[in-house]
């Protein structure tokens, strides 16, 4: 599993937090004060890195929460079909399709990066 368990209250902006069983990136985190019976309590705004859908989370700040461990690569494009880059790991040479995130051009030759977590993927 490329997950690791953590504390809400050592997450911050920009990290990621599994929320629905999804890797998401943290848009926003705050914390309301210790009511009268009870610890305080963190809400947790994010986006689905891979799915783009919006989600949140409120829990204790001492409760437990997965955070995914998402790999950062360097690919080369091989060749482009319509939405779609055909791209090489740098690393391993493996080879596969990825979706062309909107408003990106790419071309063959061009180094990308990309985010990699349980087989989905990612270009930055």
């Amino acid at each position: 599993m490329a997950k690791e368990q953590k504390q809400v209250r050592e997450l911050q902006e920009g990290s990621y937090v599994m929320m629905d069983d999804a890797a998401c990136k943290i848009n926003a985190y705050s914390t309301a004060k210790p009511g009268k019976h009870g610890s305080a309590k963190a809400r947790v705004e994010g986006r689905g890195v891979f799915d783009g859908k919006k989600r949140s989370l409120s829990q204790p700040v001492d409760a437990k929460v997965w955070v995914p461990i998402i790999d950062r690569k360097q690919g080369q494009v091989v060749s482009v079909t319509g939405d779609d880059a055909q791209v090489m790991d740098l690393e391993t040479y493996e080879t596969f399709t990825m979706r062309m995130p909107d408003g990106v051009n790419l071309s063959p030759e061009d180094e990308i990066e990309y985010l990699e977590y349980e087989g989905q993927r990612k270009i930055v």
